[in-house]
């Protein structure tokens, strides 16, 4: 049987990788062997994307970049998880998430996106958004936290705003992170039975299955009128979680010729299955994708 020594011994060098696995082979049944060896593999993986994260960093700061990641998507689809693996290891001084509460009552009164303005990444910072100005495209028009008159404004502004970023040289890498309804309901399933995970629970969350398909439709609004060649989207496929958090760190380092890139060996090309930029399709599309 495994230890918690055995797992020390590994971590502290006192036996191989090799010599661990093969313990695990003798102590372990088939399918949780697969699970341990799948674990194992993500970790190693996750580690050296990291790694690689940081040389990205170091890059950025050098160069005076500004990097503004978001993170769209439907509830529980992994957002936070996945944020949290690309930050954890970074500089925290050149390095912010933003997750903004909602609206205050003068910002009410205020243009839209000036509260994400001051948001924006000074120069040689990465900055990345726990939703973002989207809430407006998607979750207020569905949860009549909006007027018609506010939304169709800001579909017609979203456009000319970023195309502001892209020529003022901050660059925009736009999830969508992409759950399926079963999957979602599973989700939220296990934070009500998580004494730890329960507040992640709102109303909102449960009205993300009964309003399903109004979701969709604006969704679908969003892509179609937002999808640019300066400012894409890209659609993280997150039923699998690990999968999603890795292929979408692999994504961002793709897009930068940074200093030591490729120095950890691992593979930086995402998984076109997992990784999509969206393209409008005349095809009726699965209503259980989200």
């Amino acid at each position: 049987m495994l230890t918690i020594d055995n797992f020390k011994s590994l971590e502290n060098g006192d036996i191989t990788k090799k010599q661990f696995l093969k313990l695990i082979k003798s102590t372990s049944s088939s399918a949780k062997l697969e699970k341990i060896l799948y674990d194992l593999e993500y970790e190693d993986q996750l580690y050296k994307l990291q790694s690689e994260l940081v040389n990205f960093q170091e890059w950025v700061t050098k160069n005076k970049k500004r990097v503004c990641v978001i993170f769209e998507g439907r509830d529980a689809a992994g957002k936070g998880g996945a944020i949290r693996r690309m930050t954890e290891h970074l500089n925290p001084r050149a390095r912010r998430v933003v997750a903004l509460s909602k609206p205050t009552e003068i910002e009410q009164g205020q243009w839209y996106f000036r509260r994400y303005i001051k948001e924006m990444p000074n120069p040689g910072e990465l900055v990345f958004f726990d939703r973002s100005w989207y809430n407006r495209a998607v979750v207020e028009p569905v949860m009549g936290f909006c007027d018609k008159a506010q939304y169709n404004k800001f579909m017609i502004q979203v456009p000319e705003f970023e195309h502001m970023l892209y020529e003022d040289g901050i660059i925009l890498i736009k999830f969508w992170f992409s759950v399926t309804k079963d999957e979602q309901l599973r989700r939220f399933e296990s934070r009500l039975e998580s004494p730890l995970k329960k507040w992640k629970f709102s109303p909102v969350d449960e009205e993300g299955q009964n309003k399903w398909d109004d979701y969709t439709h604006y969704k679908d609004q969003m892509f179609t009128h937002t999808h640019t060649t300066f400012s894409p989207w890209i659609i993280i496929k997150t039923n699998n979680k690990k999968e999603a958090r890795l292929e979408s760190l692999r994504h961002v380092l793709s897009r930068f010729d940074y200093d030591g890139k490729g120095s950890s060996g691992v593979t930086l090309l995402p998984d076109p299955n997992i990784v999509q930029r969206y393209h409008r399709t005349s095809k009726k599309r699965d209503k259980n994708e989200g």
